[in-house]
C-alpha cells in the first residue's frame, strides 16, 4: 500500500492510501486508537462501481499524537474477504482545538438516537489561522480542515467535488482524496454567511462589493466552470427608498441589510435572510428583473416604509424572530400547491443599528440586550396563495445573539448557539439529546451535520 499523510495539505488528520487487488473489491476501515475513552472510527470507502481493483482514498478520522491502528477490510464479489491492518503516528495539530469535546447526554441510550454523520463546525473565528473541523457523535475530533483566513459557511456537494469558502474572497472546490482541483477568486468582491448551487450548477454567494460603503447586501454567481464572477442582484435596487433611511453602524460600515442565508427555490426564486431589519425576503426573476415577492418580519419595523403591502399576514399567536440566521427551506409534496416550510434559528435579539430609533419591545419577549435572553428554534409553514406564515413548531434553545445555526437531520434537529459555544442535537418536540461545549475565541458561526455518503462514505 502507498500511504502518505495529509499530501494535498486539506486535513490534517487524513492519510492518502493506494493499492490494488487482484480480484474486484469493495473496501471499509477501522481506525483504532489505544485511548480506552475514543471509539473506534469506521467508513465504508466511497468506490465508482461497487467492487473494482484499483482503490485510491483519503482516509479520515485518525487522532492526533496517537498510534493509529488502521484496519482495512477487503470484501470480494464472491463473498470472501481479508483485512490488512497499518499502524500510523499522527503527529499535533496544527489549531488549538479540543481532541475530545465536553458532551451531555439528555436522555437514556442517547446515541442510539443520534443520527449518523460527522459535526463540521462552520467558523470557530480566530486571531490565528482558521480551520474547519469534523466530530464525531461522541464530540471526537476526526478531521481539521486548514483555511486561508475567515470562515467556511457550508459544504456544497457536486460532480465528485466539495465546495467551500477559504478566506473572504475564495471558494475552493476539493475532490474526495483532498485534492484542490479549483480555486475560485471573487475579485473585488468579499463573500460572507452563505453560498447555494443554482439550477445549473453555478455558484450563488452573498457578497460585499469592497468598493462600496455599503456592505452584506448583494448576491454575485460564480460559473464553476470557467470562474467568471457577475453580480446578479443589489438589494439597494429592490430596497433604495428604504437604504436612505439608514445609518452607519459604529464601525462606520452601512451594514443596512445584513443578508445571512441565502436559500434556492429554483427557477430564479432565492430566500434571503435579513438580520439588520430581522426580515426573511423572498425574491422572484434573479436573472431576469429581480423583484420583491414577499417578507416575513414585524408589521411595525416596516411601517411608513412603502413596503408594508409586502408583508405576509401573521396566523396565530406568536413573537416574530429578532436577528434571525440559517433559515432553510423545505419542500412537502403533502403539502398543497404553494405551501412549504422554512425553519431557522431565532437569536430572538432586538438590535439594528441602521435604524436606531426602532423599539424593539413591540416584539413580545424579545432580548434587548446582547447578554441575556432565550433563543429558539422555528418552524415556519408558509402559504404564498393565502400570503400567511404559522409558527408549526418552536422550542427554546441557549441564548446568542448573533450568529449561530439550525439543521433538521432526520427525525432531529442540529442547533448551535455560536456565542454560547455550545451546540447539540435535538428531537422535534425539543427535548436535548446530546449536548456539546468547545472553547471558542469568539463564537462558534454554524454546525452542519453531514454523512459525507457518495464523497468520502459510500
Amino acid at each position: 500500500m502507498l500511504v502518505k499523510e495529509n499530501p494535498y495539505g486539506t486535513n490534517t488528520m487524513s492519510l492518502y492510501v493506494y493499492f490494488e487487488t487482484e480480484k474486484p473489491a469493495k473496501v471499509s476501515y477501522t481506525v483504532h486508537v489505544d485511548d480506552q475513552d475514543i471509539a473506534d472510527f469506521q467508513g465504508q470507502f466511497y468506490q465508482d462501481e461497487t467492487y473494482m481493483t484499483d482503490h485510491e482514498y483519503q482516509v479520515i478520522g485518525l487522532i492526533p499524537e496517537e498510534t493509529n491502528e488502521v484496519t482495512f477490510t477487503v470484501e470480494y464479489e464472491d463473498g470472501t474477504s481479508e483485512t490488512k491492518t497499518i499502524s500510523h503516528e499522527m503527529g499535533e495539530l496544527w489549531g488549538k482545538e479540543d481532541i475530545k469535546l465536553d458532551a451531555e447526554d439528555k436522555v437514556e441510550n442517547a446515541g442510539e438516537k443520534l443520527t449518523d454523520g460527522l459535526y463540521v463546525i462552520l467558523g470557530n473565528d480566530s486571531s490565528e489561522l482558521d480551520f474547519m473541523y469534523y466530530y464525531d457523535n461522541d464530540g471526537t475530533l476526526r478531521g481539521e480542515i486548514p483555511l486561508i483566513g475567515y470562515r467556511s459557511h457550508r459544504l456544497l456537494f457536486q460532480d465528485d467535488r466539495m465546495y467551500y469558502s477559504i478566506s473572504e474572497t475564495k471558494m475552493a472546490a476539493v475532490n474526495r482524496l483532498g485534492q484542490v482541483e479549483q480555486i475560485y477568486d471573487l475579485g473585488k468582491y468579499e463573500l460572507h454567511h452563505d453560498y447555494v448551487f443554482d439550477d445549473d450548477g453555478n455558484l450563488l454567494i452573498l457578497a460585499s462589493d469592497s468598493t462600496k460603503e455599503s456592505v452584506e447586501d448583494m448576491i454575485i454567481k460564480v460559473d464553476v466552470q470557467t470562474g467568471e464572477v457577475t453580480e446578479v442582484l443589489d438589494l439597494a435596487d429592490l430596497f433604495g427608498s428604504y437604504k436612505e433611511t439608514c445609518v452607519n453602524n459604529s464601525d462606520g460600515d452601512l451594514d443596512w441589510m445584513h443578508i445571512n442565508t441565502l436559500q434556492w427555490l429554483g427557477d430564479g426564486s432565492v430566500i434571503l435572510s435579513s438580520r439588520e431589519t430581522s426580515t426573511i425576503l423572498k425574491i422572484d426573476h434573479l436573472y431576469d428583473t429581480p423583484t420583491l415577492s414577499y417578507m416575513i418580519g414585524q408589521e411595525s419595523f416596516w411601517e411608513g416604509t412603502g413596503y408594508e403591502s409586502y408583508l405576509l399576514e401573521k396566523e396565530g399567536s406568536f413573537s416574530n424572530t429578532g436577528g434571525q440566521h440559517s433559515v432553510t427551506y423545505v419542500e412537502d409534496p403533502s403539502l398543497p400547491e404553494g405551501q412549504y416550510y422554512l425553519y431557522l434559528y431565532n437569536n430572538n435579539l432586538g438590535v439594528s443599528e441602521s435604524q436606531p430609533d426602532y423599539d424593539w419591545s413591540e416584539i413580545e419577549e424579545i432580548s434587548e440586550s446582547t447578554k441575556e435572553g432565550t433563543s429558539h428554534y422555528y418552524r415556519y409553514l408558509v402559504d404564498e396563495k393565502e400570503g400567511t406564515y404559522t409558527l408549526v413548531n418552536s422550542f427554546d434553545v441557549p441564548f446568542s445573539p448573533y450568529v449561530s445555526s439550525a439543521q433538521e437531520v432526520g427525525d432531529n434537529v442540529v442547533m448551535d448557539s455560536g456565542m454560547a459555544g455550545a451546540f447539540g442535537e435535538y428531537s422535534q418536540n425539543g427535548d436535548p439529546i446530546r449536548t456539546f461545549t468547545m472553547d471558542k475565541e469568539k463564537f462558534i458561526y454554524r454546525v452542519y451535520k453531514y454523512d459525507f455518503r457518495n464523497f468520502y462514505f459510500s
